[in-house]
């Protein structure tokens, strides 16, 4: 009876965890696309745009990285077809990774900022 319960309780925490990596994995993607919509809205033509636009780029970049790291969690590990299904620009796929100057407060477009989700 006390093996049952404990199964029980086991089966009950491995899918919440589950549930859980899913979860972020939803809402990682969905930082993906936000940083993805923002950077193809953002105009090149000036040379404050394109402070804006590698900016923007960085943050997708960051996204992407959030998102590969995630899906591995998950036991996906094929970024390539992340990249192909999203159309990953060339530019965001080479600035993939942890933000180079991390701050309490990052500078975003309020493009950006109104389209992200909440991390946690």
């Amino acid at each position: 009876m006390a093996l049952d319960l404990l199964r029980s309780g086991l089966a009950t925490l491995e899918y919440e965890i589950a549930e859980e990596r899913v979860s972020a994995l939803g809402r990682l993607g969905r930082r993906l696309e936000a940083a993805l919509t923002a950077l193809a809205a953002c105009p090149r033509t000036t040379s404050s745009d394109r402070k804006i636009y590698d900016s923007l780029v960085e943050q997708a970049g960051y996204a992407l990285w959030l998102f590969a790291v995630q899906r591995e969690a998950c036991g996906l590990n094929r970024i390539d077809h992340v990249i192909k299904i999203y159309r990953v620009p060339d530019g965001v796929v080479a600035r993939m990774g942890p933000l180079a100057k991390p701050s309490a407060h990052p500078a975003k477009t309020k493009a950006v900022e109104a389209a992200l989700p909440p991390m946690f």
